[in-house]
C-alpha cells in the first residue's frame, strides 16, 4: 500500500489519526484500489485540518491556494514532490478521477474559513454535499462505479455525515439555544433538542441512502461503509439522550472495526 510513501506523511495528517473511521473504511477497499482510497482520505484530512491549524485566515487561504494549484498540476501530469499530492497524482492516473470533485471540496473548505454560522439545515446539507459527497463520488470512481443510484446514495450519505456538530441558526433560535451554550458544553434540554433535530435529519438522509441499496452495484459497497459509522454514532447519540457532551460519545466504539468487517463481508450497506 505504498508504506514507504505513507511514512512521509506526518502523524497528525495521516487519515488513521485524523479520520479514524474513514481510515478503517478505506482499509476494507479491494487491495487494487486501497492505496487510492487512502490517498483521497488523506487529501480530505489535509483540507479539513487547515481551519483549525492556522491562526490567521490569510494563512488558511494561502494553503487552500496551494492545494488548488497542486490539483491543477496533477491534471497537467506534473508529478508533485509533496507526499499526499504524489499519491493523488498516482490515483488520478490510475482511475481517471474527476477534477471537479476535488476542486469542489477545496472550494467548500475555503468558504468554511469564514467561520460563518449556517442559517438553516439546507446550508448545512449543502456543505455536506460539497465536501463529503464529493469525496464519495471520487471513491466510487476508484471502484470503477458509474451508477445513478450509487450517486444518489452518495449524496444522501454525504449530507448525513456530520460527526462534528454544526449549528443551523434557525434550529438554535427555535429551541432558544445559542452558540455559547455549545461552547461551554451545556447539557440543558434546549441544547439536546437542537441535537435531536439535526440527528433526525441525518437519519432521514441515511434512510434515503438505504432506499437505493437494491439498485446499487455490489462494487460500490466499500464506498458506503460509512453508513455503518453513521448509524453507530446516531445510535450512541440516542442512547445518550442527545447529549453530545456525554462521556460515552467521546470514546471510540471498540467493536466498530468488527462491525465494518462483517458488513464488508456481507457486501451490504443497508440496515435490514
Amino acid at each position: 500500500m505504498g508504506r514507504g510513501i505513507w511514512s512521509r506523511v506526518t502523524r497528525d495528517r495521516h487519515p488513521k489519526n485524523r479520520d479514524y473511521e474513514g481510515f478503517l473504511c478505506a482499509l476494507l477497499f479491494p487491495e487494487a484500489v486501497r492505496r487510492s482510497a487512502l490517498a483521497l482520505r488523506a487529501f480530505n484530512v489535509e483540507l479539513a485540518q487547515i481551519k483549525d491549524s492556522v491562526s490567521q485566515k490569510t494563512i488558511g487561504l494561502m494553503r487552500m491556494q496551494f492545494w488548488k494549484s497542486a490539483v491543477e498540476n496533477i491534471y497537467r501530469d506534473n508529478h508533485p514532490a509533496q507526499p499526499i499530492s504524489a499519491e493523488l497524482w498516482r490515483a488520478v492516473r490510475k482511475h481517471t478521477l474527476t477534477r471537479r470533485w476535488m476542486l469542489r471540496i477545496i472550494s467548500e473548505r475555503e468558504k468554511d474559513l469564514e467561520d460563518k454560522a449556517y442559517r438553516n439545515l439546507q446550508e448545512l446539507e449543502d456543505y455536506g454535499e460539497n465536501t463529503q459527497s464529493s469525496l464519495l463520488y471520487l471513491l466510487l470512481e476508484t471502484l470503477g462505479v458509474k451508477n445513478v443510484h450509487a450517486d444518489h446514495a452518495a449524496s444522501h450519505i454525504g449530507k448525513a455525515r456530520r460527526r462534528k456538530v454544526y449549528l443551523p441558526m434557525d434550529i438554535c433560535m427555535l429551541h432558544g439555544a445559542s452558540q455559547e451554550d455549545f461552547i461551554r458544553g451545556s447539557r440543558d434540554q434546549n441544547v439536546r433538542d437542537v441535537i435531536y433535530d439535526i440527528a433526525s435529519q441525518a437519519h432521514v438522509h441515511l434512510q434515503h441512502a438505504r432506499s437505493f441499496s437494491e439498485n446499487v452495484p455490489h462494487a460500490a459497497m466499500p464506498a458506503f461503509l460509512q453508513t455503518v459509522v453513521l448509524e453507530d454514532y446516531l445510535q450512541r447519540v440516542r442512547k445518550a439522550d442527545f447529549d453530545v457532551f456525554h462521556p460515552s460519545l467521546q470514546k471510540r466504539n471498540p467493536v466498530l472495526p468488527l462491525q465494518l468487517y462483517l458488513r464488508s463481508w456481507r457486501k451490504i450497506y443497508s440496515f435490514v
